[in-house]
């Protein structure tokens, strides 16, 4: 099996759980905006306007999982698991009116990882 690039914790899966049963199939977009710091923000399916500098990481609780190609070269070495923490978070993501926001928490691969990677792709 190959090394995945990003994880999700039992936490966030509930909460994506919640979202989905509200608002249906759900994307998640790492952001690097100004208005919302770097966190991962999560939209309706087709809400979130994709090109090809975005690139498709992996699937998240059965939510497609992207980020821009310039973050990715910042991160393309870490193992991203999205996870959630309580407080509002000033961003336009779908959790925020639960009272709760979603984070990132990273890890540098090992090498024996890196020669095994689930492939990217773009949008």
């Amino acid at each position: 099996m190959k090394t995945q690039r990003v994880l999700v914790s039992d936490e966030a899966k509930e909460i994506i759980q919640q979202l989905k049963e509200t608002h249906g199939k759900l994307t998640f977009h790492q952001s690097g905006g100004c208005c919302d710091g770097s966190s991962p923000m999560c939209f309706n399916e087709g809400e979130l306007m994709l090109n090809e500098t975005d690139i498709w990481l992996g699937n998240i609780a059965d939510c497609d999982f992207y980020m821009s190609k310039d973050q990715f070269e910042y991160w393309k070495h870490t193992q991203l698991t999205i996870d959630v923490t309580q407080g509002r978070g000033a961003s336009f993501s779908l959790e925020i009116p639960l009272g709760v926001r979603f984070v990132i928490k990273s890890r540098l691969f090992t090498e024996e990882e890196t020669l095994d990677l689930e492939p990217v792709h773009h949008a």
